[in-house]
């Protein structure tokens, strides 16, 4: 419902670009209002934010950081952009999961230290086996509850069927559309 009644749709990853795809002076942006606030700093467009956040991304703390490098000389510090602005400001870089990836493979850190759901900075330490990774993470319980078993057996029983209503669909579907054609 909430994509049906967006113009447009964005992920951490290119939220910049698609705000400022839109050519206007200012966006309502919606549901992370810690990517709100730091996509706003990157850009000149006005962000009216939506007051909801990631209950993982949220949790965390610039005091948090400062730790990390008092107990980790030299670790380099990569935050999520759907942390609060104060911590992306004490992280060394902050980017989607994709970006962090990215940031690791060409810069090569020898210590990382991911401010990032669990799983997520699996993800990254998996890629680069060469860096040490400090996992300052916390664990999502909702994305713990998709497990690939589940998956399997979701698809092999065919339940767990989602139906969209069809007055939803068209415009969901273009609000997607929208962010896939954004450059």
């Amino acid at each position: 419902e909430v994509k049906a009644a967006a113009d447009i749709c964005c992920t951490s990853g290119n939220a910049r670009q698609v705000v400022e795809s839109l050519g206007v002076p200012e966006v309502i942006m919606l549901p992370d209002q810690y990517l709100a606030a730091n996509v706003a700093a990157e850009t000149d467009v006005k962000i009216i934010p939506w007051a909801g956040a990631c209950e993982v991304h949220e949790l965390f703390t610039p005091a948090e950081i400062v730790k990390l490098r008092l107990n980790f000389p030299g670790v380099v510090v990569l935050a999520h952009p759907e942390c609060p602005p104060d911590v992306v400001a004490e992280a060394d870089f902050s980017g989607s999961t994709a970006r962090m990836v990215e940031y690791v493979s060409q810069h090569k850190p020898a210590r990382v230290a991911l401010v990032t759901e669990c799983s997520m900075s699996a993800n990254i330490a998996e890629a680069s086996p060469e860096t040490e990774f400090v996992r300052a993470c916390s664990f999502c319980p909702h994305m713990q509850r998709i497990t690939l078993k589940g998956i399997r057996r979701a698809l092999e029983t065919m339940s767990h069927e989602v139906m969209i209503p069809d007055e939803l669909f068209a415009p969901a579907r273009r609000a997607v559309e929208r962010m896939l054609a954004v450059k």
